[in-house]
């Protein structure tokens, strides 16, 4: 019994370093060691892109992405944009179709019913004429080179998907510092990965670059498309990527609630994807596996494993200091994050409590996002993250 518990302690605590602190450290040395700069690209390669952007309620961005889009230094004869309205109830039709006067490669459509961001881009991908698909959220800006250089890389026959980096906006309120560095560190780590072996652990999904015949309908029930249509590629035998240098933009959520409904929808979509491609994940020694484990399956399953790693401590505690000391440092963290909230009651943040917050409500997301992919999925429609008020970006 007693080696059971340590056990319970001690590989929660080997596995969470390791995803957390040991794999981004080697990829960092491995890459450095391997003389790499960047993907290999060619500036002069323009393909036909068409921008598939999935709409609901909008009005207050949908024109100033439409464009960023057209605004881009790409050449405009080799683009196009198609809309589509999830049932919108705002102006974001009209504001479309008005639009459409002015850029006569920009395509409106619109379904009377609620179907989801999968089931708009089931239907708009088989109306696009371009080699490439952007695909992007409605609310996501692009800097004027994201699509040159995500189109350069595609000159490699083997690439299938490019991903963007995605940069937050507006001021470090609320969690928004704390998403915003998140983000960060987790478009460097796929940056590495793509870099080393042409494998990421899914894209961004605010905006990245598809082959057309690399596309699969996504089931009508998945909510985190990006990573299916990422692992359907890698299926295929095909390389992903992430190009820094894309950059794209959004407003990034300082309200917990906001951010903490995000993360669950994702966590839920995220084990739906862990069951559907499990073959691909079985064998560790092989790069998909490895990076997959490393870089995403322990964590997702970090809730159970901070849990095992406490009820081990509490039962072990009075054994040996080590677990004392343990057991002492849950409940601090338990306290810091009651200070965390009680602070920001009064409207007052200390940052390093926001990051233990931050750290632990995404675990609460991911056990949360567990528990309903367990009762299953019925439906993949989506309530957009709701806009910082403007003044207060």
């Amino acid at each position: 019994m007693i080696l059971l518990l340590h056990i319970l302690f001690w590989i929660p605590v080997v596995l969470l370093f390791h995803s957390y602190i040991l794999f981004p450290l080697w990829l960092e040395i491995r890459f450095s060691l391997s003389g790499k700069k960047t993907h290999p690209a060619r500036k002069d390669h323009r393909p036909a892109v068409s921008v598939i952007i999935p709409a609901y309620n909008e009005e207050s961005i949908i024109e100033e992405k439409i464009r960023s889009i057209y605004a881009g230094n790409y050449p405009d004869d080799r683009t196009e944009v198609l809309v589509m309205s999830d049932a919108s109830t705002d102006r974001t039709d009209s504001i479309v179709r008005k639009l459409t006067e002015e850029f006569p490669t920009l395509h409106f459509y619109r379904t009377d019913r609620r179907t989801g961001k999968p089931g708009i881009l089931n239907q708009l991908v088989p109306k696009a004429t371009g080699e490439l698909l952007l695909l992007t959220d409605a609310n996501v800006l692009l800097d004027r080179n994201t699509i040159p250089l995500l189109a350069a890389h595609f000159a490699d026959p083997e690439l299938g998907l490019a991903d963007t980096q995605l940069v937050g906006l507006g001021q470090e309120r609320g969690i928004a510092l704390q998403e915003k560095k998140y983000t960060g560190r987790e478009v460097k780590i796929k940056f590495l990965e793509g870099s080393l072996w042409g494998i990421i652990m899914g894209p961004s999904g605010a905006c990245y670059a598809l082959r057309k015949d690399l596309y699969s309908p996504i089931p009508d029930n998945f909510l985190v498309d990006d990573f299916y249509l990422n692992m359907k590629v890698l299926e295929k035998g095909k390389k992903a990527i992430v190009e820094p240098e894309a950059r794209v933009y959004e407003d990034v959520t300082q309200s917990f609630k906001e951010a903490f409904r995000r993360k669950t929808r994702i966590a839920t979509g995220n084990f739906q994807n862990l069951r559907a491609f499990r073959h691909l994940y079985r064998n560790i020694f092989r790069p998909t596996g490895f990076c997959f484990w490393s870089h995403k399956g322990i964590r997702w399953l970090g809730p159970w494993l901070i849990l095992s790693n406490l009820l081990a401590a509490i039962l072990l505690a009075p054994y040996h200091l080590i677990y004392l000391l343990a057991l002492g440092f849950h409940l601090l963290i338990f306290l810091l994050i009651v200070l965390d909230n009680l602070l920001g009651f009064f409207g007052k943040q200390i940052v390093i409590l926001r990051f233990v917050t931050h750290f632990y409500s995404m675990n609460l997301a991911l056990a949360s996002g567990f528990i309903n992919a367990l009762k299953g999925v019925r439906s993949n429609v989506w309530e957009p993250t709701k806009r910082n008020p403007q003044g207060k970006q």
